[in-house]
């Protein structure tokens, strides 16, 4: 019995310790799909939504930073875990993120942020700001619970 114990207890710190911390980040490239996310789909699971948009969450960042969706919470929400605050260096964006999705069934791990409860939070932003496909999100982590994004415009002059 003794050493299930001791068991949990080492895998309960490992997830403490991997958790986002201050100064924590990642850069990501938008693609159609992340812009578009409610009309460019490759599901029809639903009908068409404009105005959606998400940014992604590439698995090596989600596994580091224990970043979760509702399958590694229990269907909890967790600050620090599956909810950020959330804030644009712009400052149109200020809400709360959820992150959300895997990349295959029961994975714990979020493959994307979206508006928490608003899918349209982050394509609204997208639009105000004119990104585009080839821009970039620098997602930073200033505290385990609290993320500031900041858009990276591409130069359009650039050979691709």
């Amino acid at each position: 019995m003794r050493k299930h114990s001791i068991w949990i207890f080492l895998v309960f710190n490992f997830l403490e310790v991997v958790m986002a911390q201050k100064g924590n980040s990642y850069i990501v490239k938008l693609s159609k799909s992340h812009l578009e996310w409610g009309t460019h789909r490759y599901t029809n699971t639903r009908g068409k939504i404009y105005g959606e948009g998400y940014i992604p969450i590439p698995a090596q960042y989600a596994r580091a930073y224990n970043l979760l969706n509702k399958n590694g919470t229990a269907g909890q929400d967790q600050l620090g875990q599956n909810i950020f605050n959330c804030i644009s260096e712009d400052g149109f964006f200020a809400g709360k993120l959820r992150a959300q999705g895997c990349s295959q069934k029961g994975n714990p791990y979020a493959k994307q942020f979206s508006g928490d409860k608003n899918l349209k939070a982050l394509g609204e932003w997208y639009s105000e700001f004119d990104v585009s496909i080839g821009d970039e999100i620098e997602v930073i982590f200033t505290s385990e619970t609290d993320i500031l994004l900041r858009i990276k415009k591409h130069d359009s002059t650039d050979k691709l």
